[in-house]
């Protein structure tokens, strides 16, 4: 089943490694030409660390196959970053959308906690007419030696629909070079999910940062939900994607998967 219905769960050992939350909104321009000063003083408490980058987006090709094919160089975006003491939760403003990502997810109350406050802010001092898009994402690595599971098979750890060939008697683990499956799919008559499940080796791209080789269960959900969102309903709307996420990221485990996990 790619949905369960099993009463929601905390778990000790989450495999969560990056949750971002992301509203866009119709373009707000002065929020690309004025520094944010009112905002930062009304999140500062929680987000006291402050920094601002410009964003360079990707050229914009028009006239592609015909004979007057042109690349326009597009107007830097700026991009400012508002984090917590620890570094570990990260919000980011432009003039098309407001992020939050955090690190070290501690469950979805204490992220809707952290979203609140700045959320109501930046409704009060910018009025968005509307949220046109909103999105939930969790990016989840399972670890094997981390969960004391070093000698059970993956098959035995997902379901069918994610496991793929690896629940194959014939196929041998070792054997597999790469496993992927990308989903897309209607949750509900707003809601979407492209959810990509597979193997991978993690990568750490800091310098000389030490490199961990083991391979990983990767499960990438990006949840959202469209139309013309009213920002009152921006808080039903994120609760609702993440009872879907809830619902899928059951769907994709199994039983033994759980015990490891340390359900409380």
């Amino acid at each position: 089943m790619l949905f369960s219905d099993r009463p929601r769960t905390h778990y000790g050992k989450a495999p969560a490694h990056e949750v971002i939350c992301q509203l866009r909104f119709p373009t707000i321009l002065t929020i690309n030409n004025v520094e944010p000063a009112d905002f930062q003083e009304a999140i500062r408490d929680v987000f006291p660390q402050y920094a601002r980058r410009q964003d360079v987006p990707a050229p914009k090709i028009t006239g592609v196959g015909g004979p007057n094919m042109q690349v326009e160089q597009q107007a830097p975006i700026t991009n400012y970053h508002f984090l917590s003491t620890d570094g570990r939760w990260k919000l980011n403003l432009t003039k098309d959308f407001i992020a939050l990502s955090t690190l070290g997810y501690p469950g979805w109350e204490d992220f809707a906690h952290h979203l609140d406050k700045a959320l109501a802010a930046f409704i009060q001092i910018y009025k968005p007419a509307y949220f046109q898009r909103v999105g939930l994402r969790y990016v989840n690595f399972f670890s094997r030696a981390r969960l004391g599971l070093e000698e059970v098979s993956w098959a035995e750890l997902f379901a069918p629909a994610y496991a793929g060939a690896l629940a194959e008697p014939d196929l041998r683990e070792e054997d597999c070079l790469a496993l992927g499956t990308d989903l897309q799919l209607k949750l509900d008559n707003s809601c979407r999910a492209k959810i990509h499940a597979g193997l991978a080796r993690i990568q750490n791209k800091a310098p000389n940062a030490p490199q961990d080789n083991e391979l990983k269960f990767v499960l990438d959900m990006d949840l959202s939900m469209g139309g013309n969102i009213p920002c009152t309903m921006a808080a039903g709307a994120l609760e609702t994607l993440h009872i879907h996420g809830d619902r899928l990221f059951e769907g994709t485990v199994t039983d033994r998967l759980r015990q490891a996990m340390e359900p409380r």
